[in-house]
């Protein structure tokens, strides 16, 4: 079996994206532009009026002025020159006379009503300058910018600057087409009033054609495949033949006897894997299928994806490797679905064996539980592969270790979003009038008096890596560092993980959230992982030595001695650790298993270290005797004497 990511890659891989085609503006929306877009005018096209007012000539200053034309929409004012002496009304928006330099609004006037003037007359009771109030012609968009590059996803804004520059048929990457199918002699349709023994409702087909709805393609019913291999071989032909670009089958993809999906994909084309190291949704088929094109000059390529039968698993599946497949054949430039941080609200139970991508409903607190703003996470309850109800509201997978373990309440875990969170993404308690002020008041107060109680060693942990911080990648790391840290507590003196961020790899960034980690929240301990190596985005090691003010090499040494136990490619690391005020920071592998290993080095040292940097220096060891209390010895000549002697004795094992 191969894990989720690797089969993503395999995917993405195999995907190329469609050829583009040509479609009116209105047909657009959501879609990837396939050319670069110019503006052949520039915009404004003339000198236009930012407020309504008077266009003047600013060396004229304040006095009467007559008005000598209206200047709005269109031709108004054409051809009238405003002189010294004399001023134009003009509208928002409206064109400038010509020997206008300025516009006074009109609030800065009086109109002037007086029946003995044949003209109307205005008083302008500021002085302007030149230029005040006018856009200049192409202070928008100049003459042949590019407006728009391909590869942008065309949005209601994309639209309009399309329109501004006069485009209406624009080039762009197609959805693709996707056909579905059902597979099984179990299934009916979902018309059927009165069920026979034996037999379900086809589900699956109703769901992945709203699921392929959703992401703008267009999708052929090939309704219910009995499991029989010349049914199915027809079917399947039928399809293929279809001009489809995607071809989803639900179920027959088991080890069955009369599971024929994965067989007959083989005869077709090639098969790229039928198993997948993850729950649910292990036994997922990828095929490649190649068909020549109706006038037999070009080969056509189809990507055909054997779902699995329990409905969770076909819906999970679709998400995490036929959506992204979906959006490379779209043009789409990040093809990948976008990953968030959360907290769990209840503890979770991991499987020993394979990771697990669990439902749940992800919402944005004012409160995490750390202290700080972020996204919760609540499971749907029961996980099972065949209950839907597990699926419905879910809007996120939250990826978990396959650990055997149990995560605690409060674990950080990496969310994958499936859908739009505007429905989710806000607290009840946060649409209530004013809540959001109440909850950022009561937040602050609590970091202001002591912040996370209940912890005697608050811990902070910083995921470094472009990959993650992008979308383009799940966080391994961080939640295995939290997971280690918790479990740890105890040994910790009462460690807690209380915060976590992931940033890319970028000095700045990365020292940013370092300072204000140590000197705003005064952490404990911090922990870096990631970007120690040598590649040139690795620079964790130079943003750390920048604001740490003592060296811990120590700790260091212990974890390089650790590392070498498993690969001699551990002294490639070029971690830093030291302390910034009260605040200890260490750098880590980004590797999860090697997290695992350097904080099991460390804990022996690690709780007495930090009582140190509190300023208790009251030392543990259990043979040690308080200096003030030991009898005065030559240290030279005890050292001498034990080496000569040959004994074992263990003495005191801090520096005299």
């Amino acid at each position: 079996m191969i894990s989720a990511d690797e089969t993503l890659q395999i995917v993405l891989s195999v995907a190329n994206r469609l050829q583009p085609v040509t479609v009116p503006l209105q047909d657009a929306i959501g879609k990837v532009l396939a050319e670069e877009i110019r503006a052949h005018d520039p915009l404004p096209p003339y000198a236009a009026s930012i407020k309504d007012g008077y266009a003047v000539i600013a060396s004229d200053g304040p006095g009467e002025y007559p008005i000598i034309t209206e200047s709005r929409a269109g031709n108004d004012g054409v051809g009238l020159t405003v002189t010294p002496g004399t001023v134009a009304y003009v509208t928002t928006g409206g064109p400038i006379p010509d020997g206008a330099d300025a516009v006074v609004q009109v609030e800065d006037t009086e109109l002037i009503k007086n029946a003995s003037f044949e003209s109307k007359r205005v008083r302008i009771l500021v002085q302007t300058s030149q230029g005040v109030d006018i856009r200049p012609v192409g202070c928008d968009i100049k003459k042949d910018a590019v407006v728009l590059e391909s590869g942008e996803r065309l949005g209601a804004a994309e639209i309009g600057l399309l329109a501004t520059v006069g485009v209406m048929m624009v080039k762009v990457y197609p959805t693709p087409i996707i056909g579905v199918l059902s597979t099984g002699d179990e299934l009916v349709e979902p018309t059927t009033g009165c069920l026979n023994r034996g037999q379900i409702r086809d589900s699956n087909r109703s769901m992945i054609l709203a699921a392929a709805t959703q992401q703008q393609c267009k999708v052929l019913d090939l309704g219910i495949a009995r499991d029989d291999e010349e049914e199915l071989k027809r079917v399947l032909d039928s399809a293929v033949s279809a001009g489809i670009h995607i071809l989803l089958t639900s179920g027959g993809v088991s080890m069955g006897d009369r599971d024929f999906v994965k067989p007959l994909l083989e005869k077709r084309g090639k098969v790229y894997f039928d198993k997948v190291l993850m729950k649910p949704g292990k036994p997922l088929t990828f095929a490649e299928i190649i068909t020549e094109s109706s006038n037999k000059t070009t080969a056509n390529k189809i990507l055909a994806f054997g779902l699995p039968g329990n409905p969770v698993s076909s819906l999970v599946c679709f998400h995490l490797f036929v959506v992204p497949a979906i959006r490379h054949l779209a043009g789409w430039a990040n093809p990948h679905l976008p990953r968030v941080h959360a907290r769990l609200t209840q503890p979770l139970k991991t499987d020993p064996r394979r990771p697990e991508f669990h439902r749940a409903v992800i919402t944005w607190e004012m409160n995490d539980g750390s202290g700080f703003p972020g996204f919760v996470a609540e499971s749907t309850g029961n996980q099972a592969s065949s209950r839907l109800l597990s699926m419905k509201s879910a809007n996120a997978f939250l990826e978990l270790p396959a650990s055997g373990t149990i995560l605690s309440a409060g674990t950080c875990i990496t969310a994958v979003v499936i859908s739009d969170l505007s429905g989710f993404a806000m607290s009840k308690s946060l649409l209530q009038p004013d809540s959001g002020c109440a909850a950022r008041r009561s937040m602050s107060q609590e970091i202001s008096n002591g912040g996370f109680q209940g912890y005697e060693i608050r811990v902070a942990i910083l995921t470094v890596s472009d990959t993650v911080a992008q979308g383009a990648g799940p966080d391994r790391s961080g939640p295995r560092a939290v997971s280690v840290v918790n479990s740890s507590s105890e040994k910790l003196g009462g460690a807690k993980v209380v915060a976590t961020a992931v940033v890319p790899d970028d000095v700045s960034q990365i020292k940013d959230i370092l300072r204000k980690w140590s000197d705003v929240d005064q952490m404990d301990l911090i922990l870096t992982l990631g970007g120690t190596g040598f590649t040139p985005r690795d620079v964790t090691p130079e943003a750390t030595k920048e604001l740490i003010q003592k060296e811990t090499p120590g700790l260091l040494y212990v974890m390089m001695q650790e590392s070498l136990k498993v690969t001699p490619f551990a002294v490639l690391s070029r971690s830093a650790a030291g302390i910034r005020g009260s605040t200890l920071i260490i750098n880590m592998p980004g590797n999860p298993n090697a997290v695992a290993e350097c904080m099991e080095a460390l804990l022996p040292v690690l709780k007495h270290a930090l009582k140190q940097i509190r300023g208790d220096k009251r030392e543990k060891h259990p043979r040690h005797v308080p200096h003030a209390q030991a009898t005065p010895t030559d240290t030279w000549e005890n050292s001498y004497k034990s080496a000569s002697s040959g004994g074992n004795e263990l003495g005191c094992s801090c520096s005299h």
